[in-house]
């Protein structure tokens, strides 16, 4: 694994002449920010030695190296899925060749369903805390200390310090966001109402079936992160609803100027 993190790190050194600090997984509801970065470079997935390929629809696949106001970053426009078919090494392989290029702040977005009865669809929410229920563990096997710590701390998985910045710029744009524990599941199936239930009740407040492994990852390799789902829809007992996944990017493409608008001016703020 080494060898292919390498390997593709310097892949993207050679065609990149200024690596950034920052990096963002631009997950369902956040592909609008890329109309904000300027001075772009964009390398496809098929050309990166090692990259998987995305099959989902409404997930592009390229990374992108640019300007989003006043900082330089890297983006990830389209991620992978456990339910893909894909290793948990293959799924979190992007956050492992990001900490390779010295990328030291992580942030990630996606599409969840909420289960707070607080919550509405089009709402926003500041990741505070996970819960994973994959069935398989993105470090499972041989550890390298040249990656991280054979037993990650996890207290903070989400960077209290972001959180805090991410919440006065909401305030200050006059925009709704709710806080909440997102709860990580395989997929593919959205979930019953049963399962709600039971997500819930273990302390989940939205579900989804991304970000836990990349979050991990990003972990043990000393990244600073900080996560931000839409709500697009509703498993709220007694107001569990149909769902699709064309129902879930119409949800999330609604949200999308607000969550663009947090990101950029939340980028722009912290301090590297």
């Amino acid at each position: 694994m080494l060898e292919k993190i390498k390997e593709t790190a310097e892949y993207i050194k050679a065609h990149v002449s200024n690596i950034p600090k920052t990096a963002i997984i631009l997950g369902t509801g956040l592909g609008e920010l890329v109309n904000h970065i300027t001075d772009k470079q964009e390398i496809p997935y098929q050309e990166i030695p090692n990259f998987p390929i995305s099959t989902v629809e409404g997930h592009s696949g390229k990374l992108i190296f640019g300007q989003l106001g006043n900082k330089r970053i890297m983006a990830m426009q389209g991620r992978f899925h456990f339910y893909e078919g894909y290793s948990m090494q293959q799924v979190t392989f992007p956050v492992r060749v990001m900490k390779a290029l010295g990328i030291n702040t992580l942030f990630v977005s996606n599409a969840a369903g909420g289960m707070n009865p607080e919550f509405k669809i089009g709402d926003i929410m500041i990741i505070t805390d996970h819960i994973n229920l994959f069935p398989e563990h993105p470090l499972r096997g041989k550890n390298y200390e040249e990656l991280g710590p054979r037993f990650p701390e996890m207290s903070e998985a989400y960077s209290h310090r972001l959180i805090a910045d991410a919440k006065k710029v909401a305030e200050e744009n006059n925009i709704r966001v709710v806080e909440g524990v997102y709860v990580g599941t395989q997929g593919p199936t959205f979930e019953t109402p049963a399962e709600y239930r039971y997500f819930h009740r273990i302390g989940g407040d939205a579900v989804g079936m991304s970000t836990v492994p990349e979050v991990i990852v990003a972990r043990h390799g000393g990244m600073e992160v900080f996560g931000v789902s839409v709500i697009t829809d509703l498993g709220v007992e007694g107001i569990v609803e149909k769902v699709s996944h064309e129902e879930v990017q119409k949800a999330a493409a609604l949200a999308q100027p607000k969550m663009t608008l947090i990101m950029k001016e939340l980028i722009n703020k912290f301090k590297e």
